[in-house]
């Protein structure tokens, strides 16, 4: 799969692509999309026939706790330290516009 590039090819597909590709830097581009696709080549020759696909990474590892309210909270004391608080919430920078 992975054949050597060429800064020929990488400025034929930026041309392609309507990108602008400094030819000073293509050879550079072309030795790293060579290393990505020798990775990729490694990748495939891996035997994964015994493994089961997983519809989430987490789906085998995590267990999650019981969403159970705890009266052993000291509200008070981890309001103390954070950094902004008022009427008894926590505020927070907004983040949507």
């Amino acid at each position: 799969m992975s054949d050597t590039l060429s800064s020929s090819d990488i400025l034929n597909a930026a041309k392609l692509s309507r990108l602008a590709i400094d030819e000073n830097l293509a050879s550079d581009y072309a030795s790293d999309i060579g290393k990505i696709l020798a990775m990729m080549d490694t990748l495939s020759a891996v035997n994964t026939d015994d493994i089961k696909p997983l519809a989430n990474i987490h789906e085998a590892c995590q267990e999650l706790r019981a969403d159970v309210a705890n009266p052993n909270i000291d509200r008070d004391a981890f309001q103390a330290v954070a950094p902004s608080v008022q009427d008894g919430l926590y505020l927070v920078p907004q983040v949507i516009e």
